[in-house]
């Protein structure tokens, strides 16, 4: 028992949280280079001779050079056992964003020092403040040209309320970018860039008279900030972070390695451990007792030549050891983990054992979904993780109705991983089922996968709708016979959507029947 609370309390899982093209895929390379995971950090695009980056596998993400699935990376780092669970960085990806921030302890905001707070960045953000997860932000990009410092910490807690205590400043504007004064350590460190930015920065410190010789005006001018920041008590307080009121704000540039040390430091200095997670009645699941586990991803064909099914499950407490049998909450039926991995990318490494925190991956989990619970000892199932509100609607049919099997388990497989929410209903049949998803791009990701992994091309015709809302039985028959309305069931738990063409005609048909159940879904910015 007092194993699994040590090895608890050396637990940090994250994840980092930013707009598309902010660096994160970048970051998360640096990260993993800092801590020696990998020898040579690479860039999204592969240009110039640096290979892609390591967590993104698929393809079309290379292609496009943006991140789509997750993955998680687990590495040691200054004694302390780091869990970084990768996530889709483009807004049509929220949904999988989410489910990953189920697992993770902590959160690191990135943001582009030019861009400051974009679109995604707050809506990612807004997700955290629902789970009440403590959010480190990183201001990213310093050594392109950028905004002011003091300006970017006005727009952080104009945007998101939360209190800006940076622990590093940055020496030189954007784009002159000499190093930090680090505000907690009393240190000044100058950064040197490696040929290509593959390997890590070299570090120089520098005293103060140092700084002033070689820095000039750019250190006594990052000095007098520093001093305003003192002044006005813009210093880090763990209490208001674990609370959710400030945000530890460190500066530096991905891409060049420049920073990204210190962010390991101040995640295990700062980063909170796991803490006892509460389970669908609220009562809070020691870490110490057996077993338990939450899925939060489910992801399949990660490896081409193995066509295998990865269930990620982030340990809630106890021990996990390979090979024990667990029960599965949802069917009450035993789980048997022969097969415990962690993954990133195509890059795999046996698990003989974990502890609250870590992120084990479980191969052919053809049995789990996202949501759900695994356990050991005394039963527990923790909260399911709610769908995101779907806006983006579209039919699905086979191009050639001699792969019809094929269609519906890859239809079904996809279903299961929550790559989009599938919709049937009588009126439709089972032929040409509606998918649901955040944003467009989903779509094309449905359409890749099937056509490389099950060897179907598929059809898909837009419908008109936009908006979708939770009903019930007694309100459906009533809806269904609304213009501009179609009642669905979600395939994966069998609850009632009523899709409607528009807003306007959603508040039409609540005006004329008051009394029907039209509830919205998470995440639904129509309320």
């Amino acid at each position: 028992m007092a194993a699994i609370l040590q090895e608890a309390a050396r637990r940090r899982t994250f994840a980092v949280i930013s707009h598309p093209d902010a660096g994160k895929s970048t970051m998360t390379e640096a990260l993993a280079l800092h801590a020696s995971a990998i020898s040579q950090a690479g860039a999204v695009h592969g240009k110039s001779g640096r290979r892609g980056v390591t967590s993104d596998w698929m393809e079309m993400e290379k292609a496009r050079g943006i991140s789509i699935t997750s993955a998680a990376l687990r590495f040691e780092y200054r004694g302390h056992m780091f869990n970084l669970v990768d996530t889709p960085g483009h807004a049509d990806f929220s949904e999988d964003t989410y489910r990953v921030l189920a697992a993770v302890d902590c959160a690191v905001m990135l943001l582009d020092a030019a861009k400051g707070m974009e679109p995604q960045t707050l809506k990612l953000f807004e997700v955290c403040r629902h789970r009440r997860i403590p959010v480190i932000t990183f201001v990213n990009k310093w050594d392109r040209p950028g905004r002011e410092a003091l300006e970017l910490l006005d727009e952080i807690e104009e945007r998101t309320g939360l209190k800006p205590t940076p622990i590093t400043w940055p020496i030189g504007t954007g784009g002159f970018f000499h190093g930090v004064a680090d505000r907690t350590a009393d240190r000044i460190v100058r950064y040197t860039r490696t040929p290509g930015g593959a390997t890590k920065a070299i570090e120089t410190d520098l005293s103060a008279e140092q700084a002033l010789a070689e820095l000039g005006g750019d250190w006594e001018r990052a000095k007098d900030e520093i001093d305003l920041l003192s002044a006005i008590g813009s210093d880090h307080d763990q209490k208001t972070f674990e609370a959710h009121e400030s945000t530890p704000v460190l500066f530096g540039a991905a891409l060049s390695n420049f920073g990204v040390g210190r962010l390991l430091d101040a995640m295990v200095d700062i980063a909170p451990a796991p803490t006892p997670r509460p389970d669908v009645a609220e009562d809070p699941r020691p870490l110490e007792e057996p077993f338990s586990g939450l899925v939060f991803k489910v992801q399949a064909n990660m490896d081409p030549s193995h066509r295998d099914r990865i269930a990620f499950v982030r340990v809630c407490s106890g021990r996990f050891e390979r090979g024990m049998v667990l029960v599965h909450a949802a069917t009450a039926r035993p789980f048997a983990t022969k097969y415990a991995q962690s993954v990133f990318g195509q890059e795999r490494a046996t698990i003989d054992e974990a502890y609250p925190g870590d992120v084990v991956g479980l191969v052919n989990a053809s049995a789990l979904r996202p949501g759900d619970t695994l356990y050991d000892g005394p039963p527990v199932e923790f909260p399911r993780i709610p769908s995101f509100a779907p806006e983006h609607f579209s039919t699905a049919r086979v191009r050639d109705s001699s792969r019809s099997k094929q269609f519906r388990k890859g239809i079904e497989q996809l279903d299961a991983e929550g790559v989009v929410q599938v919709l049937r209903s009588d009126v439709r049949g089972d032929q040409s089922p509606v998918l649901a998803a955040v944003g467009p791009m989903q779509f094309d990701v449905v359409k890749h996968r099937m056509a490389a992994e099950f060897n179907t091309e598929i059809l898909m015709d837009r419908l008109d709708f936009g908006i979708a809302r939770l009903t019930d039985a007694e309100s459906a028959p009533i809806l269904a016979r609304q213009r501009g309305v179609e009642v669905f069931t979600r395939s994966l738990d069998g609850v009632l959507l009523a899709l409607f063409t528009d807003e306007w005609r959603m508040r039409g048909v609540m005006r004329d029947h008051p009394d029907l159940v039209l509830n919205a879904l998470l995440a639904d910015t129509r309320g």
